[in-house]
């Protein structure tokens, strides 16, 4: 089991560099902000235009199949789930609508009544139905659809965006766009740069936390452990032991870092501080933030709900 392929989330992409990796960073968290943020309030179509979006971002930067097939198949996937499981169940509409008779025929209704006459049924001005598809116990109302569809493409559109900025943007990339996006914030004296480090040092953590536990999950492999003999007892035991022993290896690994910054001198990151990359604004950049600009304008005035 090798947890750094199996489970690519989170992880940046360092070859091929494509269009996306050479975006500047603070356009591609604006465009990250547009993704997460104007699904709230937005009808179904402009949750549904999204998720195309993204995947047409995904194929059109040429990532390589092995990585988002891992990444985006089983995310399809668990999307497609929700939206049949959404749309087939009760919508929470316990009401009955049945069909009603003008107010000026209520005697003859009443006449009907008496004699035990069934109320004609009236013609319906619209083609318009609440129930969309009912067989057996299988019912869909516009409801329950629409619900799918706002739950699912959420889902999708949350975890795949995030996902994609992660994928193609280093770590040093995106703690440098968020210090200089957060620069007017030293005015009321809050430690930008201390947040910038602790997120950097935070986001290469990440694949050693992957590591350690690739490294005991094959350790407890490797023993042949019988666990139909140990039972729930003797298993609990066991993987209570395991936690432990990540957490004194991740707190290792956290000493180590720290200990080898103090070796190299790094005080503080004020006086102590690392350039790793030069934020400037190219031509792509100006096209992509155009193209943003366009999409939120396009969000306010036609993506809105109805």
């Amino acid at each position: 089991m090798d947890l750094m392929r199996s489970l690519p989330l989170g992880l940046y992409l360092e070859q091929p560099v494509t269009w996306l990796h050479r975006l500047d960073s603070r356009v591609k968290l604006g465009w990250l902000m547009m993704f997460l943020l104007t699904p709230v309030l937005a009808s179904p179509a402009w949750r549904v235009g999204l998720v195309g979006a993204l995947i047409l971002l995904t194929l059109g930067a040429l990532i390589p199949l092995r990585v988002w097939r891992q990444q985006m198949g089983w995310l399809l996937v668990l999307c497609a789930m929700i939206l049949v499981m959404t749309a087939i169940a009760p919508d929470g509409l316990a009401a009955e609508h049945q069909p009603r008779l003008p107010t000026s025929s209520a005697h003859i209704s009443a006449e009907s009544a008496a004699k035990g006459a069934s109320a004609p049924s009236l013609p319906q001005p619209t083609d318009y139905s609440y129930v969309l598809f009912e067989q057996g116990p299988i019912k869909v109302t516009r409801q329950s659809l629409d619900l799918s569809v706002r739950v699912s493409t959420l889902i999708f559109t949350l975890i795949y965006s995030t996902n994609l900025f992660l994928l193609t943007t280093a770590p040093e990339e995106i703690t440098a766009g968020l210090e200089d996006l957060m620069g007017p914030l030293r005015w009321l004296r809050v430690p930008v740069t201390e947040i910038a480090l602790t997120l950097t040092l935070a986001l290469r953590f990440i694949p050693l936390v992957l590591e350690e536990v690739q490294n005991l999950v094959r350790a407890v492999r490797t023993r042949a452990i019988n666990w139909k003999k140990l039972g729930l007892r003797g298993a609990t035991q066991i993987w209570l032991t395991v936690a432990e022993r990540l957490l004194q290896n991740l707190l290792l690994r956290a000493e180590q870092i720290a200990s080898a910054m103090v070796v190299r001198g790094f005080t503080s990151p004020d006086r102590h501080r690392v350039e790793w990359h030069q934020l400037r604004l190219r031509g792509v950049d100006w096209i992509a933030i155009a193209g943003l600009v366009v999409c939120v304008g396009a969000r306010a005035v036609w993506g809105g709900e109805a």
